[in-house]
């Protein structure tokens, strides 16, 4: 009977460590280094920040303090609307981060929920970096 409840018991403790892991693993993931490109990815960052249909992450490509690029991850987005956020992705491409996370560039006239959704994704992810680089 003992040991039955000791095996109960470490199974518990077994399965409540794994979850804490894989959400440390998940928190840890928002910022990541490939080829000396620091990568910033909102998706655990903004869960709150919502476009017309839902979340609207992206990926923030960091090169010596400058912004190479934002890529938008996939999303609930309707294409036909999203894909007019081509232009806004941009907006940051080349400039300081400090300049950058001041960038407040306008919504596209049609998408305007998913517009400031991005852009708000890109305002909370530039800050992260400046917190946490």
């Amino acid at each position: 009977m003992k040991r039955k409840y000791f095996s109960l018991i470490l199974g518990a403790s077994f399965a409540l460590f794994s979850l804490t892991l894989m959400s440390a693993s998940t928190e840890d993931q928002v910022i990541t280094k490939e080829n000396g490109v620091t990568i910033v990815n909102t998706t655990s960052l903004t869960k709150d920040v919502k476009g017309f249909k839902g979340a609207t992450p992206v990926k923030i490509f960091i090169k010596k303090n400058k912004v190479i690029k934002v890529e938008a991850l996939p999303n609930k987005e309707t294409p036909k609307f999203f894909a007019r956020l081509k232009d806004l992705l941009t907006a940051w491409d080349g400039k300081s981060v400090s300049k950058a996370s001041k960038t407040e560039p306008d919504a596209v006239s049609g998408a305007t929920y998913s517009s400031n959704a991005v852009i708000k994704n890109v305002q909370t992810g530039l800050k992260y970096y400046q917190d946490n680089k």
